[in-house]
């Protein structure tokens, strides 16, 4: 893929943050570099709004809501872009930037579907997504899921109070906290990290399943405290956060939005795939926990028997 074969980029939470930032930068690209734009997020004014945003900028856009939390609403929305992308309405889908994310401040919150909240929409949604989707990529296509540095704890975590990736077997990661446990940060951070893990796994074995000429890649967009993501989270996070978002050289929204979009579309990143991690806007070595071909193959198994328990309760 080149800038001047842009084609459709499918985003999901475009509505805000890094989603928003990264959305509007694609839209406001010159004619010949401008992607069309598919953007799936929940319906309402705020999708309304970065929809006429970017359209004001030029871009070919059709919104899609979807509550991520709902996996019927997840397959509904896969099936919208497919027909749009069939009638032509917008041009072939060349790159899908799995973008939306959250933290719940209760491990013992459910998804519609049943299953721990946080691993429910940063994972287990784009997962459903993207095997619906897979089909429908024109190759030479890109994959760009959203990770970050959490599931090993570094240093800016560390002093933020959010726990590293305390990894289980899937099925048991991906059960609500019984009712008797007491929610905190400590259990929301390790849910987090472990959905950010999975990210990596899910990516180097999606790598493996995907067809010639689709690469995948995981973008981290820098330490952002403070931003929407964490709107769930307990409120001693929120406020750790909001100071720490004041600190000199902390990553923004703003900054990072159009890296990640440069990232999905530039020729600078054609190279990227295997999974390739990139921070900010370097590519960088993951640990060596966030390879491990035995857990990314039984997160795959494990992700498609959760996903089919949710499509008999549909």
């Amino acid at each position: 893929m080149t800038t001047t074969d842009s084609g459709t980029v499918l985003i999901t939470g475009p509505t805000r943050g890094l989603g928003r930032s990264a959305t509007l930068a694609m839209a406001g690209r010159p004619d010949g570099a401008r992607p069309d734009l598919l953007l799936v997020g929940r319906g309402g004014p705020a999708l309304t709004e970065v929809a006429d945003a970017a359209r004001a900028l030029g871009a070919n856009v059709r919104a899609i809501g979807c509550d991520l939390s709902r996996l019927a609403d997840v397959r509904a929305a896969a099936e919208t872009a497919r027909d749009l992308l069939g009638t032509g309405a917008v041009r072939p889908l060349r790159a899908l930037i799995a973008n939306a994310g959250t933290m719940s401040a209760d491990t013992r919150v459910a998804s519609a579907d049943g299953y721990e909240l946080t691993f429910a929409v940063n994972h287990l949604a784009h997962a459903r997504l993207i095997g619906d989707l897979l089909g429908s990529l024109a190759a030479p296509a890109r994959i760009v899921l959203l990770g970050s540095n959490t599931y090993h704890a570094n240093v800016p975590r560390r002093i933020l109070g959010v726990p590293g990736a305390e990894w289980r077997d899937p099925l048991e990661i991906a059960r609500p906290a019984p009712a008797e446990q007491k929610p905190g940060l400590k259990s929301s951070g390790v849910a987090y990290s472990n959905a950010k893990l999975a990210i990596l796994y899910y990516a180097h074995e999606l790598q493996r399943q995907a067809g010639p000429g689709i690469n995948v890649s995981v973008y981290e967009p820098g330490w952002m405290p403070g931003t929407a993501l964490g709107r769930d989270a307990p409120a001693a996070f929120r406020a750790i956060g909001r100071g720490l978002a004041r600190l000199p050289g902390v990553a923004t929204a703003e900054g990072s939005g159009p890296k990640l979009a440069s990232v999905a579309l530039d020729d600078a990143w054609a190279h990227l795939r295997d999974g390739a991690f990139v921070v900010v806007d370097q590519e960088r070595e993951v640990r060596p926990v966030a390879r491990d071909r035995e857990r990314e193959r039984r997160l795959w198994a494990a992700t498609a028997e959760l996903l089919d328990r949710a499509g008999t309760r549909t």
